[in-house]
């Protein structure tokens, strides 16, 4: 593999058949949620947490945490999920702080998550456009005591949901979140509880509430699981092999994240899992079917992947549940579309007939069974969003590819380049 000065990365036609072992990088998900309720704790998370994921996003929330004291400016870049769960944060604590983040992050919707807070007595005002960041967070007049009961959208962002269940213990009545309309990536919603149960809050689901009784974490010592978003991407690798075994440690079979779904997607493609205590391996032992069907409303960030490896495998992919991927790090949709066009794949909204039985859904196919017809090396845009980069690369299996950008997978996955290296032998 070889990097220009343009920082495009090229990689040749990559063996279709191979053998690895990874320890992946611990979860972003879990490390970010975790080290929130550790600053809520007032702990030194360096103590209690290992494992924690070496991501930009991550280290960006360490960075932050790490200068509560010292600044009055917090800018959070384009990790969203820190924004917002920093917008929580600050907004139980003294002092006037702002909150900001890259280009990108302006233009990504804050509202619901603003409005939630500010009925709770939070002082926050909009520096920019209403209902986008840049935020003005002030100290907190009577945080929760007039009301601890919220609604709140529940289609945009699960991550609003999560920023306020996690400080809810902190709140003089706790909270009673009820969520409305159609929820996103419920998975992620359930792992925040679990790591409130983790580490002593209370919360518990009755009937379509949510109740967080008032309370305190308790710092414990606690290793944070395996990324199964990363994990998707070998199983791609897999997918698209003629025979292959890949051992990702560090994963959990009764894991709490969403993307963990990605094992079971994947025996539609020919790829079997076997986990023992240390993590997962994952082996090519038959064909893909002719159709992958699949609703990603709770698992959304590994739907590039899908799409990717449907294109490169044949497959005819219908897809569903993608609402939330136009507000992601760039406009998912259309930068799927348009690489995969590249390769006379086509990626296109079906007509009205065929959601007859779901009108409330959209549904897209992926029509991987156009004729294979890629200019060489094919050249992938990554639009400034990790996921383009990763989920794109199994492409390298079928043609040489060009990726732009490629140091924008530190954003999740920083060893992404390395490990592809390590498991191609000879490759640097």
């Amino acid at each position: 593999m070889h990097a220009d000065k343009e920082q495009t990365l090229q990689i040749p036609v990559l063996p279709r058949h191979f053998r690895g072992t990874i320890t992946l990088d611990g979860s972003k998900s879990i490390s970010n949620r975790a080290l929130i309720m550790m600053a809520l704790a007032d702990a030194d998370a360096g103590q209690y947490l290992t494992h924690l994921s070496t991501s930009n996003d991550t280290t960006t929330l360490l960075r932050l945490l790490g200068s509560r004291d010292t600044t009055d400016t917090f800018d959070a870049g384009d990790a969203g999920t820190v924004f917002r769960f920093m917008a929580a944060w600050l907004a139980i604590r003294p002092g006037t702080q702002v909150l900001t983040g890259s280009k990108r992050m302006l233009e990504r919707p804050i509202g619901p998550l603003v409005t939630a807070l500010r009925t709770l007595g939070a002082d926050i005002q909009y520096l920019g456009q209403e209902g986008y960041p840049p935020l003005q967070i002030g100290t907190p007049q009577n945080m929760g005591v007039e009301t601890n009961s919220l609604t709140i959208d529940a289609g945009v962002s699960s991550q609003f949901l999560s920023a306020l269940l996690m400080i809810g213990p902190y709140l003089p009545n706790g909270l009673e979140l009820m969520p409305s309309g159609k929820m996103v990536s419920k998975p992620y919603l359930d792992l925040t509880m679990s790591l409130m149960w983790e580490f002593g809050a209370e919360c518990t689901w009755e009937g379509e509430h949510i109740k967080v009784l008032p309370g305190k974490y308790t710092p414990k010592p606690f290793r944070v699981e395996a990324d199964w978003s990363a994990a998707s991407y070998w199983y791609s690798f897999v997918a698209l092999s003629e025979s292959a075994e890949l051992r990702l440690k560090g994963l959990f079979q009764k894991s709490g994240q969403g993307d963990a779904v990605v094992s079971r997607m994947m025996e539609s493609f020919g790829v079997t899992s076997v986990f023992d205590e240390e993590g997962v391996t994952i082996k090519k032992t038959g064909p893909a079917k002719a159709v992958f069907e699949w609703d990603f409303i709770e698992c959304p960030d590994i739907a590039q992947t899908l799409a990717v490896t449907c294109a490169a495998a044949g497959v005819q992919g219908i897809f569903t549940g993608l609402e939330t991927l136009s507000i992601k790090e760039t406009d998912r949709i259309a930068a799927i579309k348009q690489e995969l066009d590249k390769t006379n794949v086509s990626f296109s909204k079906l007509p009205p007939r065929f959601n007859k039985n779901n009108p409330d859904k959209t549904y897209y196919l992926v029509d991987g069974t156009s004729h294979w017809d890629a200019k060489k090396p094919v050249r992938i845009a990554t639009y400034g969003d990790h996921r383009m980069a990763m989920a794109f690369a199994p492409l390298a299996l079928i043609d040489s590819i060009l990726i732009e950008n490629p140091s924008v997978v530190g954003k999740s996955y920083p060893g992404f380049w390395k490990d592809l290296g390590e498991v191609f032998l000879g490759m640097h």
